[in-house]
This record gives structure tokens, C-alpha cells and sequence, in this order.
């Protein structure tokens, strides 16, 4: 018997979340499945990416506390087409099968892993055109005479470290020269490579 989560949301809280909770418990039971979580969300809106019972879900997904997810349809889970792909696209790669009651889409069978792979596809395509954009930018931003990255620190780096080593305490030593204490450490750690380097 395949341990199985159910998922329902409704965006207002005085709709009826007990009607999707019902339908997706006797949907598991038809498939023999054993219920082993049920998370929800009242009142949330399904574009919203960040919600306690989904948040909860997918964490304990990670976990592989459940191998089925059922939903009473695509748009519980997101309302955002990009949003659901990520999430249909992590549970296929942790082994999670997804069914959804009214799409009648069950990726354990061949049109739903067909789905998946199409899911898959169009999920990894916009990763590349996302990445591609923005590798646009930065030549954009290069032939415009854009600095790209973090700009140099404008500090005398010699008289910090004169400083940190003539005994000045770290936080008044990053506060002198305007500088996070991590700086101080790292330009001291720069600077005492740099002596064993030239020594050698």
C-alpha cells in the first residue's frame, strides 16, 4: 500500500476546505492508498509561492515522507504556471508520483509520465532562458562600460593590516577603516600569504 499525502487550499476563508478533503480521501481509498498526511491552506491565494501547508509539504517530501501527492486540481497547488512546474518538477525528481483529481492526470501511468517529461522539459527550458538572459545583460552591461560584480575596495589595505597587527582590536580596526570585521580577517589572511610567498 503507497503511503499518500493529500493537499487542499481555498482562497477565502469561508469556503469549505472538508469538500476537497473528502473527495481526496475517497479517491485514495479507491486506489488503495494509505493516508499518512493531509496538509491545507484557507485563505491564501495559490499565487503566492510561500504558504505553511505547502511549505510543510514539500519539506516533508524531501524527507520521503510519502511516495503519492493528491490534489483536487492544478490550480491548488499554484495559480502561477512557472510556480507549479517547480514544484511538480521536485517531486518528480524525489520519485513522488502526482495525481490530480480533476485533470485526471496520475503520473504513475503512461499520459502522466509523458506530463512529467513535458513538465520537465518546458521547466528546464526556462532555466536556459533565464540563464540566457542573463549572460545578455552582462554583455550588454560590458559593451556599455558597466563594472560588473563587486567594486574594489577604496581602503589603504597596508595601514589596516598595521594596524590589526600593532595590537588594534578587530571591531576597531573594521570600524576605523570602514570595513566588516570579515574584511579585516581576510585582507590580514591576504597579506600574510603574500610574506610567506615572497620568504619563500
Amino acid at each position: 500500500m503507497k503511503r499518500a499525502a493529500i493537499y487542499a487550499r481555498v482562497s477565502t476563508p469561508d469556503q469549505h476546505l472538508e469538500n476537497q478533503i473528502l473527495d481526496l480521501r475517497k479517491l485514495a481509498a479507491q486506489r488503495g492508498f494509505e493516508i499518512v498526511r493531509e496538509y491545507s491552506d484557507r485563505g491564501i491565494s495559490g499565487s503566492k509561492a510561500k504558504r505553511p501547508g505547502l511549505d510543510a509539504l514539500m519539506a516533508d517530501a524531501r524527507r520521503g515522507e510519502f511516495a503519492v501527492l493528491l490534489v483536487a486540481a492544478f490550480d491548488r497547488i499554484a495559480r502561477s504556471t512557472k510556480n507549479f512546474l517547480e514544484i511538480v518538477d521536485e517531486l518528480n525528481s524525489l520519485g513522488i508520483e502526482f495525481l490530480s483529481a480533476r485533470e485526471a492526470i496520475d503520473t504513475s501511468g503512461p499520459m502522466g509520465r509523458m506530463f512529467i517529461t513535458m513538465v520537465g522539459s518546458i521547466a528546464e527550458l526556462e532555466r536556459s532562458l533565464i540563464v540566457e538572459r542573463i549572460k545578455a545583460g552582462m554583455r550588454r552591461a560590458r559593451l556599455e562600460g558597466q563594472r560588473l560584480g563587486r567594486a574594489p575596495l577604496d581602503i589603504d589595505r597596508e595601514s589596516l593590516v598595521r594596524d590589526r597587527l600593532s595590537g588594534m582590536s578587530l571591531t576597531e580596526t573594521a570600524k576605523r577603516h570602514r570595513v566588516s570585521r570579515a574584511t579585516v580577517v581576510r585582507l590580514c589572511h591576504d597579506a600574510q600569504r603574500q610574506r610567506v610567498a615572497s620568504a619563500a
